[in-house]
């Protein structure tokens, strides 16, 4: 039986990357040791995300690298609002706010570890994109 599942970013600078996380999304801190940090969502417990520094002996050696081909995905209420802080925080933003037919409203920044990270907020899906929907 699964109990929990999150991911685990491997960061340079996991303060940093806390305070991202924190500062961006309103994750709280439920565990920091310097080298590891585990953060909870404001209103679910369930949503978390572990940070751990890069070239801790917990980390294989083999898999220290800098993230390629992975992406975090964060849904909020209201990916606006969270979208002007990134813009007023001078953060990075590859792909910029914007809404999408397959029933998103999102925006891309990076995190401190360079992890890409998706803000989204969900709106209906439109377009060809409906027929993807399951029929009852």
């Amino acid at each position: 039986m699964i109990t929990g599942i999150f991911p685990t970013i491997c960061a340079d600078d996991v303060a940093a990357t806390r305070d991202f996380y924190t500062g961006l999304l309103g994750f709280k801190v439920i565990f920091d040791s310097g080298w590891y940090v585990q953060l909870e969502a404001p209103a679910e417990p369930k949503a978390q995300i572990g940070i751990v520094e890069r070239e801790h002996a917990s980390v294989p050696a083999a898999f220290r690298n800098r993230p390629a081909g992975v992406l975090i995905s964060v849904e909020v209420e209201d990916v606006d609002a969270v979208h002007a802080r990134a813009v007023e925080g001078n953060l990075e933003i590859p792909l910029e706010l914007r809404t999408e037919d397959f029933g998103q409203r999102h925006f891309m920044t990076v995190d401190p570890s360079g992890t890409l990270v998706d803000i989204i907020t969900n709106i209906p899906i439109t377009g060809d994109y409906s027929d993807a929907l399951p029929t009852d």
